[in-house]
């Protein structure tokens, strides 16, 4: 008796380790396949015994995963596919200009006609610094290469430092800003780069967009630090400002020949990495667009006058 039920045992556990082993080469024939084969298929089982149901649903959250990081690189990878394919067209223009004007730049003997024509070729070159410049810092922050370095400091000297550095193109350009910066010390935790980043990128809208008037601001709302850049524009219904911090918005095609299309959506980005907020709006015929950071007191933790 007792050898008949020991030679049941031995033949029940023959066949459970069969069915084991079974199992166990058909999970690897399914992962073979799924190495091979670009398909949203997942590891099934016809046993859940002896952890093999575990193993199972390890392997399918692993490949669930795996399909996911595919998937974002590949629209990532397809994103920056259009990014060049566009700004192509972008860089096309001033890369044209430039060749015409070098040939004019052989051609001429006139002494006046060749220092326009240099002048002309510098600006063509700068405009194509500040568009490879663009690509550059949008590019780092797709993939995630661009560092926060947070910091407290003033934020009232920073954005007269940048808008002192504007004096000359607007003195060129005929422009004459207004300016509105309180005296009372504003300070703010953000990244001094990225903060003046996104100052200049917000000039720079509303010099290429504008009608030669712009007005910047600073002031404390409550316990924000909230700037606004404003500039007169002649088609005020052409601007969707719901839009106009999309990748490469521009609503007016013809005034923006040395413009990416970029420079308002690295200004969200950054904005929104710094944790504050940034929205446009019209006012009649003037664009807004406005920036919010928390505002902290200068003598904060990590309050820095060095930026």
């Amino acid at each position: 008796m007792l050898t008949i039920i020991l030679i049941t045992g031995i033949v029940i556990l023959a066949a459970v380790l069969w069915k084991y082993q079974r199992q166990m080469k058909d999970i690897c024939r399914q992962i073979a396949f799924l190495r091979e084969h670009d398909s949203n298929m997942l590891i099934t089982t016809q046993i859940r015994a002896g952890g093999v149901g575990e193993l199972a649903e390890e392997l399918n959250e692993l490949l669930l995963e795996m399909k996911s990081e595919h998937r974002e690189y590949m629209e990532k990878e397809g994103e920056i596919a259009r990014i060049y394919t566009d700004l192509s067209h972008d860089i096309r223009t001033p890369l044209t200009s430039l060749d015409g004007y070098f040939q004019l730049l052989r051609e001429t003997r006139d002494p006046e006609e060749l220092e326009r024509y240099i002048r002309i070729i510098q600006e063509r070159i700068g405009s194509l610094k500040e568009m490879l410049e663009e690509l550059f810092t949008y590019t780092k922050l797709q993939d995630g290469r661009y560092e926060m370095e947070m910091t407290v400091f003033r934020l009232n000297r920073i954005l007269k430092e940048t808008l002192l550095s504007y004096y000359e193109e607007w003195l060129a350009l005929g422009i004459r800003p207004e300016f509105s910066i309180p005296e009372e010390e504003i300070c703010v935790e953000a990244d001094p780069r990225a903060l003046r980043r996104v100052i200049q990128n917000l000039i720079k809208n509303g010099m290429d967009h504008g009608e030669k008037k712009i007005r910047i601001a600073l002031k404390r709302q409550g316990d924000r630090a909230v700037m606004t850049f404003a500039n007169q524009v002649s088609c005020p219904d052409k601007i969707d400002t719901e839009h106009v911090f999309d990748r490469f918005y521009k609503a007016d095609e013809a005034r923006s020949r040395t413009s990416t299309g970029l420079g308002l959506s690295i200004a969200r980005e950054l904005v929104r990495r710094m944790e504050g907020d940034i929205a446009a709006r019209m006012e009649e015929d003037w664009f807004v667009a406005e920036v919010q950071l928390a505002a902290l007191p200068c003598g904060a933790k990590g309050y820095t006058e060095d930026v």
